[in-house]
Parts: C-alpha cells; structure tokens; sequence
C-alpha cells in the first residue's frame, strides 16, 4: 500500500511542477511528460533506501 501512496503523491506533485513550470516559461501543460517523470522519480524514490547505508557512522577522530 505505501508504494501506491508514493506513487499517487509524486504523481500529484510532479503533475503541478510541470504545470507550474510550463506556465512560466509559456508553454502549453503535457500529461505524459508529467508521468514520464513520475516513473523516474518514484523508481529514485524507490531505490534510496535500499542504497543509503542503514548503520550510524562511526567516530574517526
């Protein structure tokens, strides 16, 4: 179920970036690029976690 939240909120998101930012530079808004980001986006959102280490870092000094 949190993957389907995640991606219904990015998909939200994104949604509003691209008509925000189609709307200042004056061009027309676009559905698909707005989902194209939302796969990339969620897939990065996805993949973090498992790459940021899980473990505290040690004191070096």
């Amino acid at each position: 179920m949190r993957y389907f939240w995640t991606v219904f909120w990015t998909f939200l998101l994104i949604q509003m970036l691209v008509y925000v930012a189609g709307s200042m530079i004056g061009v027309a808004y676009d559905l698909q690029t707005g989902i194209i980001i939302t796969i990339a986006a969620s897939i990065l959102i996805f993949i973090a976690p498992l790459v940021l280490p899980n473990e505290p870092v040690e004191d070096h000094h």
